[in-house]
């Protein structure tokens, strides 16, 4: 078994320099012995997972919208899905929009104003779609000692404002409606707002207040 992993491992490392650094999936859920990461951490391509006996991990795809169930073996992280041996794992495509997962990279750097122009004309008048979230609680990544403030755009709802202090941030970098009772509406449009910076989304009309894969309500603001 040893050389098997051995082997798996030497295969990809002379490939791993080559692949990017961006963020492939999430660890959603670690159950067991599992060596190298933890709850909520960010994995790159070729990052390699072992896991031991009776171990498990969920890893959530930004990209592809895979969520993956792994059990036991050697896991490698690609760019839309895993490669697994010695384990087994379960698959399923669950509802996320890539938009919302990668909104930081698209939009930290924009102004206020500019952020705001994200209903941009495709050329017959109609705006294009808002990143989409698929639960009604977000997952939201921000940094810690800033403060959150979520504005309904397209009607009337109280403003949402929290103080993202450390002891209520998830891991230290995220903020869970979920675990702190607070909902969007379905079908609502929302400004997300950390100081200087907006970030325009939606919230899909078909969201419920049931638990969702965290690829389908995550929110990357930092």
């Amino acid at each position: 078994m040893r050389s098997l992993i051995g082997a798996f491992v030497g295969a990809f490392c002379l490939a791993a320099p080559a692949l990017a650094e961006t963020p492939a999936a999430i660890v959603e859920d670690v159950q067991g012995k599992v060596d190298g990461v933890a709850f909520m951490d960010y994995v790159a391509p070729g990052k390699i997972i072992k896991l031991g006996p009776k171990a498990s991990i969920t890893l959530s795809y930004l990209k592809s919208c895979q969520r993956e169930t792994i059990s036991e073996g050697v896991v490698l992280v690609g760019a839309e899905q895993s490669t697994v041996q010695l384990g087994e794992v379960k698959r399923e495509r669950v509802p996320c929009d890539t938009n919302a997962a990668k909104l930081s990279e698209r939009e930290a750097n924009q102004s206020a104003a500019t952020t705001f122009r994200t209903m941009r004309s495709d050329g017959k008048g109609a705006p294009e779609k808002l990143p989409t979230l698929y639960g009604v609680a977000p997952l939201v990544q921000a940094k810690s000692g800033s403060t959150l403030v979520i504005e309904r755009t397209d009607g009337k709802e109280p403003t949402i404002s929290v103080p993202l202090k450390n002891e209520i941030m998830v891991g230290g970098k995220f903020y869970d409606f979920a675990k702190a009772g607070k909902s969007l509406t379905p079908g609502g449009s929302y400004l997300a707002i950390l100081g200087a910076k907006r970030y325009a989304f939606q919230v899909d009309a078909s969201a419920t207040s049931s638990p969702t894969p965290i690829v389908g309500r995550l929110l990357r603001l930092e």
